[in-house]
């Protein structure tokens, strides 16, 4: 379960029809390496560009998929049984032309990186081999280090490669607020009498939870939520405070004007932001939850009709997450997606273009700081506290 799956709301869609005729148009036969992708994570002159330097010898077919969940229920229909790979392995024969569809890569997000390796999913990446690994920063290496249980480890297998990342950040109707006189600048001043019944929430124990451990001062990855004095009762007084909980339909309620705060992720916000000159949105001062997109290779099942990665197939793996951790490609996905490639916090300042100099992301001393934290694993013992809170705040009236 991941209350990521649905940040990727308000998607415009020229980019996957381009990339759906691309992965339709060709009609060769043979082995074809496929890179499952959630859609407008990737620019599509990226691809093109990718398909130029490996040469026509290599097949790479780019899918998109508009939701991370249809992504993670693609890796458990490739872990079924023999008749239903063959049933899939039929399907995909009448897309391609017979040809063999290897699944090379797929689109993840970190927080589903635990449950994927724990439930053999996903294998762990070649990263030896990719120059560019050396590139990424340490914090990014550290999160897909992880143990066959899906923790982090440092010394770990390397399980995913981080193309983008993005934060969950406080959007608002600035026009409301500024006639109430209002200002909001942290987690804290959700709690405010005069948003009361005008706040959307994200319906995520894990970001409702872990934004009220912030405002008292503790982390999103508190391991005893009882040690926390007045969780419950700031929690309660929060729930009082909101219209509405979702995690795909929680900014149609800030555009309508029907409520003026909005726990958002950051790629859900800034497509809105010209569409709506109203709508801004701020960096909690005392930290916000961090999302990576990572490419994970997905394990081949011991009764699929899939072949096992070929010598060419591992090749194209490798090239294409080198190809990623580019500075070129990095500015592009910064530039073009709605996310920042983590690539960018290794280039010289006078490096990064014009147009992502003033990029709030990618500036921020919070975002940077140790006060903005990923959703890491917890123990079942933790999640069992998290899932009990979330059910008691929820039935409350």
């Amino acid at each position: 379960m991941n209350y990521q799956l649905s940040r990727r709301s308000f998607l415009s869609t020229s980019a996957a029809i381009a990339l759906t005729q691309l992965l339709l148009g060709c009609s060769n036969t043979g082995t074809i390496s496929q890179i499952l992708f959630l859609e407008d994570s990737i620019p599509a002159q990226l691809i093109s560009d990718f398909s130029r330097t490996i040469g026509k010898e290599n097949q790479v077919k780019f899918k998109p998929q508009t939701q991370i969940y249809q992504i993670f229920d693609s890796l458990l229909n490739w872990q079924q049984s023999e008749k239903t790979a063959q049933q899939t392995k039929g399907l995909f024969d009448k897309i391609f032309n017979k040809s063999i569809v290897n699944h090379g890569l797929t689109t993840l997000g970190d927080f589903w990186l635990q449950s994927a390796i724990k439930q053999n999913l996903i294998q762990p990446l070649s990263i030896k081999d990719i120059s560019s690994w050396q590139n990424l920063p340490t914090k990014w290496q550290q999160l897909v280090r992880r143990n066959p249980q899906g923790k982090l480890t440092a010394n770990g297998m390397i399980w995913g490669a981080p193309y983008r990342w993005g934060s969950t950040v406080i959007a608002y109707r600035s026009d409301k607020l500024e006639q109430q006189g209002i200002n909001v600048s942290d987690w804290s001043d959700l709690w405010q009498e005069s948003l009361r019944d005008r706040i959307s929430l994200l319906d995520s124990p894990r970001e409702v939870i872990g934004l009220t451990l912030k405002k008292l001062g503790h982390s999103y990855n508190t391991a005893n939520l009882d040690s926390v004095p007045n969780l419950e009762t700031e929690l309660l007084a929060l729930h009082q405070q909101a219209k509405l909980y979702s995690l795909d339909h929680y900014l149609e309620p800030l555009i309508l004007g029907d409520t003026w705060v909005a726990v958002a992720w950051s790629t859900d916000i800034l497509p809105l932001l010209k569409r709506y000159p109203d709508l801004k949105f701020i960096i909690p001062q005392s930290g916000a939850s961090l999302w990576a997109d990572i490419w994970v290779q997905p394990q081949v099942s011991k009764n699929s009709t899939e072949p096992t990665n070929s010598n060419e197939s591992k090749a194209v793996i490798e090239s294409w997450i080198n190809f990623c951790w580019q500075p070129k490609a990095a500015k592009q996905i910064s530039l073009f997606t709605n996310g920042i490639s983590p690539i960018l916090s290794s280039l010289k300042s006078e490096d990064i273009p014009q147009d992502l100099q003033e990029n709030v992301f990618l500036n921020s001393e919070i975002l940077n700081s140790s006060a903005s934290e990923f959703l890491l694993p917890l123990t079942s013992e933790t999640e069992q506290q998290y899932r009990d809170m979330w059910l008691k705040i929820r039935q409350s009236v």
